[in-house]
C-alpha cells in the first residue's frame, strides 16, 4: 500500500495538514509527500492520480483501496485513510 499526499509549498492547508502527516509517518505510516506546485514530474503524477476527483491540494490517495481526500481534513478522517479504512471525500 502506497499513501500519497500531494500538496503545495505555500498552500495554506497543507501546511496545515502536514504536523498530521508528519506524526503518521513517524508512527511508521508509509506516506510519500509529493510537492506539486515547484515539481513538474509530481504535478503530472497528481494528475494522473487525481482524475478529476478533486483538482487542488491537499490532496491523498491510497494506492491500494483508490480511496481518496480531497482538501485539508481532520485527524480522525486522515487517521481512517491511512489506515485503508472507508472515508466519505
Amino acid at each position: 500500500m502506497t499513501l500519497q499526499m500531494f500538496f503545495g509549498d505555500e498552500c495554506p492547508h497543507c501546511e496545515r495538514m502536514m504536523p498530521l502527516v508528519n506524526q503518521l509517518i513517524e508512527e511508521g505510516m508509509p506516506v510519500e509527500k509529493l510537492e506539486t506546485w515547484h515539481h513538474e514530474e509530481n504535478a503530472k503524477k497528481h494528475k494522473n492520480v487525481d482524475k478529476g476527483y478533486c483538482g487542488g491540494v491537499p490532496f491523498f490517495f491510497n494506492t491500494e483501496n483508490k480511496q481518496w481526500i480531497c482538501g485539508a481534513t481532520d485527524e480522525q478522517t486522515l487517521r481512517a485513510w491511512a489506515k485503508g479504512e472507508e472515508v466519505v471525500s
